[in-house]
């Protein structure tokens, strides 16, 4: 085999490769982050002000998750007040296991179950008006 007969199979080799290579790129599930990412982009800053009224709470609110569900307890701040809002478990990696649950609570907390085939990396992300004012909280947990 000649130089000749060699670098016509190295660049067949390369080729090849690189057919494969465009050819898995292609079969990637390529999601955005959120559907209507700009729309929400456009009134971030009323979530900026929520984050900033739920840390000025006397206490943070409690997320925890075990046994298949996702704790929210808030705090005493709403013993007494009626509070409705959202809890979100956002799946960054796949937006099929997002998963959103309303609420109307009077103090205390929301439990919201977890289906079984969730692993890994979740944010649960809870907003909820009380009194006329919007507040925000988020955690990162791994199921």
């Amino acid at each position: 085999m000649n130089w000749g007969h060699k670098i016509i199979l190295v660049y067949g080799v390369f080729v090849a490769g690189m057919s494969f290579l465009a050819f898995k790129a292609s079969q990637q599930n390529t999601e955005l982050v959120t559907e209507d990412y700009y729309g929400k982009e456009l009134v971030y800053q009323k979530k900026i002000d929520a984050v900033k009224r739920t840390s000025l709470l006397s206490a943070a609110v409690n997320i925890t998750c075990n046994n298949h569900e996702v704790a929210v307890v808030f705090p005493v701040d709403f013993s007494l007040k009626t509070i409705t809002g959202d809890v979100v478990l956002y799946c960054p990696s796949d937006a099929k296991k997002d998963k959103q649950q309303a609420f109307t609570v009077t103090g205390g907390g929301v439990n919201m179950p977890v289906p079984s085939g969730y692993r890994g990396v979740q944010y649960v992300q809870v907003s909820w008006v009380a009194d006329g004012l919007s507040y925000y909280a988020e955690r990162k947990i791994n199921l």
